[in-house]
This record gives structure tokens, C-alpha cells and sequence, in this order.
């Protein structure tokens, strides 16, 4: 038994030139949303993974802090101040600063993040930083992110290879004592974690007692939303108490609607969607347009007009899944190389997948509805 070709599909392929000019229209729509995707939710969640990999129940910051490159410091007094309540355990200050590190090799200075915590404590959840935790009591010694780009210098090859590695750091000279893994982020391109003595080493002009981030744990059992509210009325209003997730929210709700960043990821999609319905609106029109008398000799012979809004519907749907084939795979390859470039975590995710294909599918079909309308002008009469 013959298979059925459908009839949007010949229509489709009579012209292959122009199937590929409309499936090239398709997959650059798709490319640009999906770069545009990519890297906005690699923008937030690099800024959110130190956030992540904090050990706590919840955290204090000062009211005025905005973001993590943007901290403001409070007195450690009332960090202290929240064991008053009985369901906290124990608690843990976090400093945090951005100065330079020079490069060993070229000399160059290039900011980077500084994070000083208690060695005494493991408050951070990242690969590295348990075992090398001891290596941290010792004076003008950090930990390295080997996460970190390149313009610092080749410090994780050279540690790796049992080489002595030391920097500048703020104009004082830091041994490196072992490595860890964080990564890069919009707000910093390398990272230094070192003990709280060593970043008041580093930073001679912070004062002491004056912290960036507390961290609460709680007893076991405890809720943290419901001893968030307990301190948010003990502490006084200068302190921002927030759950871990909040915490974490805070600063994806800063990039999100507090910089321009987000916006412009979300306008190039929007821009993406809009040049993807234009390419096939076009190339729809155009092929309607063309075979207009033919669509007018269909309905002379009885075929209705809901017959043939399908069949336009059909190759719009047609256009949408070849196209977005390889619009996928040129960004899968696109990603593997902004990651090496950039170091941030742009990665395709199933949501993603599946939110671009819906849009495939809406612009394609938006395409097909308003080319419908030239449809309609196929007159039987006109053929004879």
C-alpha cells in the first residue's frame, strides 16, 4: 500500500531554494533565541553559586546590600546577637572584598573576589575547600580557584604540576596553598578563598569585627522560615535576615531587574522571535502567492476552504521541526565554545529545549495564520 505524501510537504519541496533559504530563516531565529536564553540563565546562575554552595540555614546581610559585588559591611555583634534565640546553633561570619591579583608571570593586575572565612568551620560547599581547609591557618596563604580565566596566569597547571605558586594579592605577597572549584560569574572572573585573618592581612583598611555575610545554622528540626521572622524581630532594622533560598533569590531578583542585563537577554529573544514569524511569513506569502490559481482550481473541484488553512498550517508546522533540528545543533556546538571562552555555565537544559520549541511552533503558526489571509483571495472563477 502506498504511503500518502502530504500535500504541504510537496507543496514544500517543489522549490528546494527556497525550503532552505526559510529553513536557514528558522534555525538563525532559533540560534539567536537560544543564545539569548543561554545566556541570560548562565548569568544568573553563575551569580548565584557561591550563594548556593553556602552551608546555612539562613543569612544576615546589611539592609543596604544590593548584590555580591556590591556588599555592604555590618558590625559582627549582630551575627553574635541572633544566638539569642534558641533555635540557632551556630553562627559564622564570611568577609568579602574585590582587589587585584597580578599576574606572576606577565605582571598584569586583574580584579578578583576575595572570600575570608573561619578554617576552623567548613561554611562552603565546594569541591577543594574541605580538604584544604588546614592549609588555610597558615599566614598569606589561599586557596585558588582553578575555575578562575586564564589572565591570572597558569596557577592551577603549575600548582598541579608541584610547583610553589605565589601572587600578588593587593600588593601582598599570598602563597597558594591548594585549589577549589567555583567558577567565574558576570560579577567576578576569578576567585580567592583565605582564612579571616589573612583577608585583614590582605585588606589592612577593613576593620575587624566589620563582616560582610553572617551565617545561621539551626538545631536540628528547626524551620528556618519560621525563625527568619523570629530574628527579623530581634534584630535591629539596619540587618536583613533571610533563608538560604531568599538569599539566593535576592541576588538573581538584582540581575534579573536590577541591571539592564536581563533585560537586553530578553529583548534579543523577543528580537529572535520576531525575525524567525518575518522569514516565514515571507516565505509562506510567497508560496501561496505563487500557486494561487492552483489553490483556486482545489476549490472549484469541492475542496473547502478550512481544507486548504490546513494544508498552510501543515507546512508551517513542517517548517518549524526541520528547522529547529538544526538550529539545535549549532547551538549545542555554540554553547561548548562560549563555555570555553567565557568560562560561565552556559548549558542547554530540557526547559530551555522545550520553551524554544513552543516558540518555534507559535511563530511558525502566527506565520501561517496571517499568510491565510492571501488564501482567501483564491477566487474559482479565476480560472476560467
Amino acid at each position: 500500500m502506498m504511503t500518502k505524501i502530504p500535500l504541504a510537504w510537496l507543496q514544500l519541496k517543489r522549490e528546494k531554494t527556497r525550503l532552505a533559504v526559510a529553513l536557514a530563516g528558522i534555525a538563525f531565529a532559533d540560534i539567536l533565541m537560544f543564545m539569548q536564553l543561554g545566556f541570560r540563565d548562565s548569568l544568573y546562575f553563575s551569580n548565584v553559586r557561591f550563594h548556593t554552595s553556602l552551608q546555612t540555614d539562613i543569612v544576615l546581610i546589611n539592609n543596604q546590600s544590593n548584590a555580591l559585588l556590591s556588599m555592604k559591611g555590618f558590625s559582627q555583634r549582630r551575627l553574635y546577637k541572633a544566638l539569642d534565640v534558641q533555635a540557632v546553633q551556630s553562627v559564622h561570619p564570611i568577609y568579602l572584598d574585590y582587589t587585584a591579583w597580578k599576574n606572576p608571570l606577565t605582571g598584569r593586575s586583574r580584579n578578583l573576589l576575595v572570600i575570608g572565612v573561619n578554617p576552623a568551620v567548613n561554611v562552603l560547599d565546594l569541591p577543594g575547600v574541605k580538604e584544604n581547609l588546614d592549609k588555610l591557618k597558615l599566614p598569606d596563604v589561599v586557596l585558588y580557584d582553578r575555575s578562575s580565566r586564564q589572565e591570572y596566569g597558569p596557577i592551577a597547571t603549575e600548582f598541579e604540576q608541584g610547583k610553589t605558586v605565589a601572587a600578588e594579592v593587593n600588593s601582598r605577597r599570598m602563597k597558594v596553598g591548594g585549589l577549589f572549584t567555583l567558577g567565574a560569574s558576570f560579577g567576578a572572573d576569578g576567585n580567592l578563598i583565605t582564612s579571616d585573618l589573612n583577608f585583614l592581612r590582605i585588606f589592612p583598611l577593613h576593620k575587624q569585627g566589620i563582616i560582610d555575610i553572617g551565617l545561621i545554622r539551626l538545631k536540628p528540626g528547626a524551620d528556618a522560615n519560621t525563625v527568619a521572622q523570629s530574628l527579623r524581630n530581634y534584630l535591629p532594622r539596619d540587618i536583613k535576615v533571610l533563608t538560604k533560598q531568599e538569599f539566593i533569590d535576592y541576588e538573581r531578583y538584582y540581575w534579573e531587574s536590577g541591571t539592564a542585563i536581563g533585560f537586553i537577554f530578553t529583548l534579543g529573544t523577543i528580537m529572535g522571535f520576531i525575525v524567525g514569524t518575518v522569514i516565514v511569513y515571507q516565505i509562506l506569502y510567497t508560496e501561496v502567492a505563487d500557486h494561487l490559481g492552483e489553490y483556486a482550481t482545489l476549490k472549484a473541484i469541492g475542496y473547502t476552504q478550512n481544507y486548504l488553512l490546513i494544508v498552510i498550517l501543515q507546512e508551517a508546522l513542517i517548517l518549524a521541526i526541520l528547522g529547529y533540528i538544526p538550529g539545535f545543533a549549532i547551538t549545542m556546538f555554540l554553547y561548548a565554545r562560549a563555555r570555553d571562552a567565557t568560562l560561565l555555565p552556559v548549558l542547554m537544559s530540557v526547559g530551555r529545549a522545550v520553551m524554544v520549541l513552543i516558540l518555534t511552533f507559535l511563530m511558525c503558526f502566527i506565520s501561517g495564520t496571517i499568510a491565510m489571509r492571501k488564501l482567501r483571495s483564491a477566487d474559482p472563477a479565476d480560472i476560467f
